[in-house]
């Protein structure tokens, strides 16, 4: 009998949901890695991996346990960032598997989680920084042009200014410090 397998796919926020790169990314990841077996269903989640309530993958790993399928995700660091949720699922008697790390043990992903997590709390680290920098600036918000910085405000304003045949000639040579005439 062909094996039989349940996919969870999911990305962090609405905009990558919304492009469907990420998404089309791992299905590819999981159907390389299913051939010759059965998918009986896919799940998709758009949340941040810092959260352990997420309803898709709930219901995955119930259909799992209710089918004996095996629960696979592209990547490990696509199923969370927590040690914690990490080691429940383990302890869940519904087996998974990562495409990225078919032959991992208990061991190798819990070591893995731990390392997730702790990447999972320096990108949260650096984005408070940031955040606190442009709030600084002025900037109040993401959509706030001073958000990015002045470097991002002036190139913007560059290449919006470069695609205008009105004003290119002299945006360029304002750049070489020439006049334009």
């Amino acid at each position: 009998m062909d094996p039989t397998f349940i996919s969870y796919l999911r990305v962090s926020t609405k905009r990558q949901g919304e492009s469907g790169l990420g998404l089309e990314a791992q299905r590819h990841a999981v159907a390389s890695h299913i051939a010759g077996g059965r998918l009986l269903a896919e799940y998709v989640e758009i949340e941040s991996g810092g959260r352990n309530d997420r309803p898709q993958l709930a219901a995955a790993l119930a259909h799992a346990q209710a089918t004996g399928a095996t629960l696979i995700i592209a990547k490990l660091d696509r199923l969370a960032r927590n040690v914690h949720f990490v080691s429940g699922l383990l302890e869940s008697r519904v087996d998974f598997l990562a495409c990225d790390l078919p032959m991992a043990d208990k061991l190798t992903i819990h070591v893995l989680a731990a390392v997730a997590e702790h990447e999972r709390e320096m990108i949260s680290a650096r984005t408070k920084v940031a955040m606190a920098a442009a709030k600084a600036r002025g900037a109040d918000h993401p959509g706030d042009p001073g958000w990015r910085g002045d470097v991002g405000s002036a190139n913007r304003h560059r290449a919006r200014t470069a695609r205008n045949p009105h004003t290119a000639g002299r945006a360029l040579a304002r750049q070489d410090g020439s006049r334009a005439g």
